[in-house]
């Protein structure tokens, strides 16, 4: 038979972290475990933190380009492809504490990385875009180092490009990207805040 296309290699690869084979071991009973619960507190307050830099950065966008309205933005937006980041597994129906913990640590590498283009776009403010940068890359290390403490096997894939907003033809789109692409940061933390007062309660 003829070799797929590049097309539908590429196109499994992305759905790859959706492959449930390749899932994370089951959570192990910590609901007792002092360090499990003291990791949770910590990172329930660093995502407070990181969420209110995130809504900062938003009021920047808003002030600085005067966009400040979802829903004035949406037409524009269906021709951006801009970076989100699943949360499913965090959500019910279908909470799984491992899977949820590994779309946590993912997302936030992924928002970290798309926030340079963020920060090129905004250099009066890049201290506020690189402390928010530095949250979410150690809050995602702090979520890996727990996972391999509980003995939970990581699922790794090859490393995404710089990251960062695709190349728009326009500066105002790249403007509208970034305002959607904090959106969809603020949305992710909201699902992630919900989903460690969750297991803190477990």
């Amino acid at each position: 038979p003829a070799a797929p296309p590049p097309l539908l290699l590429l196109s499994l690869a992305l759905a790859a972290p959706l492959w449930p084979a390749l899932r994370a071991a089951p959570l192990p009973d910590v609901s007792g475990d002092h360090d499990f619960q003291l990791f949770l507190r910590k990172s329930l307050e660093f995502s407070r933190k990181i969420k209110g830099d995130v809504a900062a950065l938003q009021d920047v966008v808003c002030d600085t380009f005067q966009l400040c309205h979802e829903e004035e933005l949406w037409l524009v937006r269906r021709h951006l492809d801009v970076p989100s980041a699943p949360l499913e597994r965090c959500q019910r129906p279908g909470f799984e504490a491992d899977a949820c913990l590994e779309q946590l640590r993912r997302g936030l590498q992924t928002f970290e990385r798309s926030l340079r283009s963020v920060r090129e776009l905004l250099p009066a403010h890049a201290g506020l875009v690189e402390r928010l940068q530095l949250d979410a890359a150690n809050l995602s290390s702090n979520i890996q180092q727990q996972m391999e403490e509980l003995g939970l096997a990581l699922v790794t894939f090859p490393t995404e490009g710089p990251g960062g907003l695709p190349a728009a033809s326009s500066r105002f789109q790249q403007q509208v990207g970034s305002f959607f692409l904090l959106r969809n940061f603020q949305r992710f933390l909201e699902t992630a805040l919900r989903a460690l007062r969750h297991l803190a309660r477990r």
